[in-house]
């Protein structure tokens, strides 16, 4: 009895663990976030390099557009405009945005001898 007990808890932890493992995807470390309603910027969030902010408040102005624009870090940079965004839109803004600003490696000079 409880053998059969041990053995349904053992099945149980590892189906638990299986789907924390497939379906916990981590997100990236999250740059920025702009917030447009209706073509005007109504929040943002993190630091937004101040010529992608211009074209992008341009662009929802000149369409009426309500979504939200985020650049996430995983590795390498990514940007996610809302899903009721057309693609022509969205190829607009990620045209604008500066991913070599992002893609500069750092160098660390302390560890540098002279």
């Amino acid at each position: 009895m409880t053998a059969t007990i041990f053995k349904v808890v053992f099945i149980l932890i590892g189906l638990a663990l299986i789907y924390k493992l497939i379906f916990s995807g981590k997100k990236g470390l999250t740059l920025f976030e702009m917030h447009f309603k209706e073509g005007r910027l109504i929040s943002h969030k993190g630091k937004i390099p101040d010529k992608f902010q211009r074209e992008c408040k341009g662009i929802a102005k000149s369409e009426k557009l309500t979504c939200v624009v985020r650049a996430e870090k995983s590795g390498d940079v990514r940007l996610h405009v809302s899903a009721n965004v057309s693609d022509a839109i969205t190829q607009r803004i990620r045209n604008q945005f500066p991913f070599e600003y992002y893609d500069k490696k750092q160098v660390d000079n302390s560890k540098q001898t002279g």
